[in-house]
């Protein structure tokens, strides 16, 4: 495989990609159990290509079941270094209308039940994640949406809800209070663990309704979020596509060397269950196994 390998984590309506070349089906186990689905790895133009529906193809996990760790882990060991994420998302925003395409640039974390990091259970680390999305692989994606003709807009603040409910109104208000300027229910922790990976990762958020808080419109539904979801599938797919065909920037970045110096655990107190936890995820950082405690 390429040193660069692009991994996608379909959201909500984007269960598959069968333009993939040469695909097969990788059934992966992590030390955090098992991802949302078999791993499709082939090849998209000249790229290596890794995708995972992240609710299951047949949407079949909510929110809060989602096995983020393992997720994020599957995609990493299989050669993932740049992760584009394909969100459906609701608006907070008058000029964010239902299918506007957003690139998120920060995120404000409002789960309340699901794991935060790889680390803990005997080894610590403090990653940064001051800018939550990779902005090198965010203007990869922003010339790509703009080659393809399409506007959106580049920047803006996701609140992460913990969900599987829609907002009440009061909530929403509240949200759009703090200058956020779309609301979702997966960009958190998948952030956060793609940075203690050390991957590269982004998300296009694709608007499907205008959440609760719009007077004039009606409360948001499944069914008009399933109908806006049809209409952004191909928008996504077509930036996938895009994607591919350009490239990926260097991952010799901030996010390619996230846990540099995060790791605070003496070395000589890091046991042989913590190093087989975390494997491949900090494997470079550890010291050798024979050097380490049982």
């Amino acid at each position: 495989m390429s040193q660069s390998m692009l991994g996608v984590i379909g959201g909500s309506g984007l269960y598959d990609l069968p333009e993939i070349e040469g695909a097969r089906d990788l059934d992966v186990m992590t030390p955090y159990g098992k991802p949302s689905d078999a791993i499709r790895v082939g090849r998209l133009g000249a790229m290596d290509i890794a995708f995972l529906s992240r609710h299951g193809r047949g949407h079949r996990l909510t929110p809060s079941e989602l096995p983020y760790q393992a997720n994020i882990y599957a995609l990493k060991q299989v050669g993932v270094t740049h992760v584009l994420s394909i969100s459906a998302v609701g608006s907070l925003k008058e000029t964010l209308p239902p299918l506007s395409l957003v690139l998120p640039d920060q995120l404000i974390d409002r789960t309340v039940a699901r794991p935060r990091s790889f680390f803990g259970q005997g080894i610590v680390a403090h990653v940064g994640i001051a800018e939550p999305f990779c902005p090198h692989l965010r203007e990869r994606i922003a010339a790509v949406i703009t080659n393809l003709g399409r506007n959106h807009q580049h920047g803006g603040t996701y609140v992460c809800i913990e969900g599987p409910q829609f907002s009440t109104k009061a909530e929403s208000h509240l949200y759009r209070s703090w200058g956020c300027s779309i609301i979702g229910m997966t960009a958190m922790p998948e952030a956060r663990l793609a940075r203690e990976a050390e991957l590269c990762y982004a998300t296009l958020a694709l608007v499907t309704d205008y959440d609760v808080w719009h007077e004039t419109e009606s409360s948001v539904t499944v069914e008009m979020v399933m109908a806006n979801l049809v209409a952004n599938v191909e928008v996504g797919r077509e930036v996938i596509r895009g994607v591919a065909a350009g490239g990926l920037p260097s991952s010799d970045c901030d996010c390619g060397h996230a846990l540099r110096n995060a790791i605070v655990t003496d070395a000589e107190a890091v046991t042989t269950d913590a190093r087989q936890r975390l494997g491949i995820i900090a494997d470079r950082y550890l010291p050798p196994a024979g050097d380490q405690n049982p």
